[in-house]
């Protein structure tokens, strides 16, 4: 049997790391082009014209980014995995259980020890 939270826990994850790599993975991509096509990199702004600024700072922020991403869609993995195998529904205690179904064990429980 499943469980269920880590199953959406883990696909809410991997659809959060899609969704940020889509909305802000434009503004990360330019850095490994300028690097080698052109070998100096330009900061853009609105304001001011472009800026050149080393290379190396624009492709540790593009790595630092992709690695945030790679993380969510990581562990995103891990607890759809970890949710797919699990089982922890089915290791209750008997005496931490509640609901109807507890009264049904302990009717059938009892019905043998008379």
């Amino acid at each position: 049997m499943s469980d269920i939270r880590f199953i959406i826990m883990g696909i809410a994850l991997v659809f959060a790391g899609f969704l940020v790599l889509g909305a802000f993975g434009h503004d990360y991509q330019a850095a490994t082009f300028e690097s080698n096509e052109f070998g100096t990199c330009y900061e853009y702004s609105d304001d001011s014209p472009p800026s050149q600024i080393n290379c190396s700072f624009k492709i540790f922020d593009q790595t630092v980014f992709f690695g945030i991403v790679m993380g969510f869609i990581g562990a995103g993995i891990i607890a759809f995995v970890k949710g797919v195998r699990g089982d922890w529904d089915n290791k209750i205690k008997p005496e931490d259980m509640t609901g109807p179904s507890k009264n049904q064990n302990e009717s059938t429980d009892d019905s043998g020890k008379d």
